[in-house]
């Protein structure tokens, strides 16, 4: 196969890291580039190291931004860079150098949704509908050129932790279809079109800012709870609302049959519609 990068580098944690880390390796022999893998987020949960001892890929865990910068700064061969599941910030004159091209996943569809925890955003805005973009790496973040784009619909019931797993799989799937056109620079690229005063969200923000009362809409708490639901990844803190005036933490939430009542301290019941209601678990914080 024909291609003008002697080198791949591939740069993420996660599930959609190793799916990508996989197909890349299996790849390497028709294409003839080096690998490597960088781990610069440690995953607790993480397979990219056991897949590159499985196949001689080599391995390098740079948790240092400014070593991991000087690594890729010093990278000297025509190299194809990606970015899948990876918060790094590439440097804007890495970027810049002609003989690197940086391809990065994002877990929305660009232009909406920039920056971070995506998945929890358009849970809490109410989309019905959302995907995901592989694109061109540029200076500014989530800016360069679309790829690929792949779509799904968000359920009335789906919480983030479901909808990040749904699109890790879009991700791969759209990978492995774009790939040899990425390798022989022959993608008929979109631009994004943004507005440049976008909303870009952010690391610590947290959907309503953590806080619900409970006299507001009770779909919209529900899609809130949602948005933050991670399962047993810690990626926000705990919700915090009010009950009978004195502050609390949510443990936990589901929704159930109405019939299913069961009055019991440290529990509340809201109403969703005629049969069901959201039952929520609180921990007083004082």
């Amino acid at each position: 196969m024909d291609t003008v990068f002697e080198k791949v580098v591939i740069l993420g944690y996660g599930k959609v890291t190793g799916e990508v880390l996989q197909y890349v390796c299996g790849r390497q022999q028709e294409y003839g580039y080096r690998l490597q893998f960088i781990e610069h987020e440690v995953h607790p949960f993480g397979i990219t190291e056991r897949i590159c001892e499985e196949r001689g890929v080599p391995f390098d865990r740079i948790t240092d931004k400014k070593e991991l910068a000087d690594v890729l700064d010093n990278i000297t061969e025509r190299t194809l860079i990606i970015s899948a599941s990876n918060n790094f910030l590439f440097p804007a004159r890495l970027v810049a150098k002609e003989h690197i091209t940086i391809i990065n996943f994002h877990n929305a569809l660009l232009p909406g949704y920039p920056g971070r925890n995506a998945p929890s955003w358009v849970i809490y805005a109410g989309e019905r509908e959302t995907g995901i973009t592989w694109h061109y790496v540029t200076a500014g973040v989530d800016e360069g050129s679309i790829i690929i784009q792949k779509r799904c619909v968000i359920g009335e019931d789906r919480k983030a932790y479901e909808l990040t797993e749904c699109l890790m799989d879009l991700a791969a799937d759209a990978f492995r279809e774009c790939f040899d056109d990425v390798m022989a620079q022959r993608v008929e690229v979109r631009e994004q079109g943004f507005d440049p005063q976008r909303r870009m969200y952010r690391s610590w923000e947290v959907p309503g800012e953590g806080f619900f009362a409970m006299t507001e809409p009770v779909d919209d708490i529900y899609r809130l709870l949602r948005s933050v639901d991670y399962g047993k990844n810690d990626i926000f803190p705990p919700l915090r609302t009010q009950v009978d005036g004195r502050e609390a933490v949510v443990l936990r939430y589901r929704k159930i049959a109405a019939e299913k009542r069961k009055d019991e301290e440290g529990f509340v019941y809201l109403p969703l519609n005629e049969n069901e209601l959201l039952k929520i678990k609180y921990r007083f914080t004082d």
